[in-house]
């Protein structure tokens, strides 16, 4: 590493340079219709997430700033937009709502250190190059978080979708309780403006694709709301607005730096951080699907990293890849991320000059367009698809779920991922030794299960799909004992390991031990197409010694001709299932 080329370390530092020189008139125009495009969304979206995350309205569009264009310059994916989404919002709200009144100079300070702690992480993952860690967080976890922050961020907006009184971060079961007991107090202005601009999105959704929905909504909700204050007044509609927006240059902020508020961020700050990078590294490669390009998780992770760090000393909030606004950049025709750049740009003009129109942006409307965010987070289609596929997986799934509706969202997160894991090291940990017989009597082609020939009377035949490591060995080991068990005759075993990729210490000690045992029980233990790695941990082991080396056999070789020889001739001369070549040639 310390030969490398002073090239090399300029594009470690700043990995922008690696596409900046493909910026020509062509795709300068691209990016610019696309940065436009993303700059309109970002308004109602930016809004939204901060209502969300109990922050000011502006900070959410903060955090579409400087924050977008950091991850832009040194993240690794062309087409992924950084900023504020559901998920780190409602998250951020449920975590910090119990340590601080919402919205106030308190709340605000611990939510700036929570995103510079989150960004110190991030940083810290990807400088370690730690990018695998994000493959902890399964789509199973994924999907049930964010289905149970979709009715988080649902159930948070009752209050000013039908206008009745609920305390601000009561649960789920709490609002469902007190819309049950006021459900004859719903203000049907208040609940009209709401439902009327939800019917306008999908409607604008559906007929209107290359527009912005959520805008067309919010355009056409406020229009309701003006002309039914202006019908009915104010006093009696009860609609309300979010108030003037003071919108300019993303001004410094102070992080909250002393060793009492971090030793109590540090756990959520994990959380975040993990939840922002599965987030942002899931969303780069789908999307690197589509366009071909290659994903450094690592380089993702520094880019993220920075931009948290950005947030924080420039009134933003956490913030991770936004899947609605990446995969709008690349529909769009983004060519370069110069593209995530210009939307914050476009972002921060748009907002210097309407952002006093905020002022008539009625509560009941926001409601509604959360409402449709929340609906947007339900992937419906991979919940039946992990319902149909697997019990397990739905049992992680509604797991997931249920944690984020009842504990704490960090918790939540722990607790799926501690679920996959378990799943996982349960399947790894039984690996099926399946009963095969060769798919060709003649010539040792193949195995396979389904041949219809019986057993041989003392050679076992056995193929092992997975690794032998140390959680799979007590599984292998009494499945290798029933075979004797079962047939005492069978003191032979051959064990097809094509499908062994990894074998550990354990594992090697486990089959230099069944070698042993079989050859005090006058057979052995043969192995057939062993691959190079776990056959030189065999070696390293000394279990190949053990085992013998004319106990292993490689493609080419003649393998039931040898075995033939070396099984018991008594019982081959009165066996009347012969379903090896040599078997067919002896004489009866």
């Amino acid at each position: 590493m310390t030969n490398m080329p002073a090239s090399y370390w300029l594009l470690r530092l700043f990995p922008f340079l690696r596409w900046w020189s493909k910026v020509n008139p062509r795709t300068l125009r691209a990016d610019a219709i696309a940065g436009l495009t993303g700059g309109l969304v970002l308004v109602p979206q930016g809004v939204a997430f901060a209502t969300i995350a109990g922050m000011p309205p502006e900070y959410g569009l903060y955090a579409a700033m400087l924050p977008a264009i950091v991850a832009a310059l040194w993240g690794s994916s062309w087409h992924l937009v950084s900023g504020p989404t559901t998920a780190i919002s409602i998250v951020v709200f449920a975590t910090m709502s119990p340590l601080a009144t919402v919205g106030s100079p308190e709340y605000v300070k611990l939510v700036l250190t929570l995103t510079l702690l989150v960004g110190v992480f991030q940083l810290l993952l990807g400088g370690l190059r730690l990018g695998t860690l994000v493959n902890f967080v399964s789509h199973t976890v994924v999907v049930g978080f964010t289905t149970g922050a979709a009715v988080l961020i649902a159930a948070s907006q009752v209050r000013n979708f039908f206008g009745i009184s609920i305390e601000r971060g009561a649960s789920v079961w709490q609002v469902l309780a007190a819309w049950a007991q006021q459900v004859g107090q719903i203000n049907p202005y208040i609940t009209g403006v709401a439902v009327f601009t939800v019917l306008c999105s999908l409607l604008a959704r559906r007929f209107l694709p290359r527009l912005p929905h959520m805008i067309i909504a919010l355009v056409a909700g406020s229009l309701l709301a003006a002309l039914l204050n202006q019908l009915f007044g104010l006093q009696r509609t009860g609609i309300g607005s979010i108030g003037a927006l003071s919108i300019g240059l993303p001004p410094l902020s102070h992080p909250d730096l002393s060793l009492e508020t971090i030793h109590t961020l540090i756990p959520i700050a994990i959380a975040v951080a993990l939840l922002a990078l599965t987030e942002a590294v899931s969303i780069s490669r789908a999307i690197a699907l589509k366009s071909g390009q290659r994903i450094d998780g690592n380089q993702e992770f520094v880019g993220q990293g920075l931009s948290n760090l950005a947030g924080a000393f420039f009134s933003g909030y956490a913030s991770s890849g936004s899947f609605n606004r990446s995969g709008l950049n690349y529909e769009a025709g983004a060519k370069t991320p110069l593209a995530a750049i210009l939307s914050a740009v476009f972002l921060l003009l748009i907002m210097l000059f309407l952002a006093p129109l905020a002022a008539y942006l009625p509560l009941p409307a926001m409601a509604g367009i959360l409402f449709v965010v929340a609906w947007g987070l339900v992937d419906r289609h991979h919940i039946a698809e992990i319902v149909r596929a697997s019990r397990a997986e739905t049992g992680v799934l509604i797991a997931t779920f249920v944690a984020t509706l009842t504990l704490d969202l960090e918790f939540a997160i722990y607790i799926g991922v501690l679920l996959s894991l378990m799943l996982y090291l349960n399947r790894t940990s039984r690996p099926p030794l399946e009963d095969v017989k060769p798919a060709d009597a003649e010539h040792v082609l193949g195995f396979a299960t389904d041949t219809g020939l019986p057993d041989c009377p003392q050679l076992k035949v056995v193929r092992l799909n997975g690794s032998i490591f140390f959680g799979a060995v007590n599984h292998l080991q009494q499945a290798l004992q029933q075979i004797d068990e079962r047939n005492p005759q069978q003191r032979h075993v051959l064990l097809v390991a094509s499908g062994i990729n990894f074998v550990d210490l354990a594992g090697a000690q486990l089959l230099a031990q069944e070698a042993k045992r079989r050859r005090a029980m006058g057979g052995a233990l043969y192995i057939f197409n062993l691959k190079n790695e776990p056959m030189e941990m065999l070696r390293r082991s000394g279990a190949f010694e053990v085992i013998g080396a004319e106990n292993f056999f490689k493609l080419g070789d003649d393998v039931f001709r040898t075995l033939y020889h070396r099984l018991n001739p008594d019982i081959c001369r009165d066996c009347t299932v012969r379903i090896f070549a040599p078997c067919k040639q002896a004489p009866v």
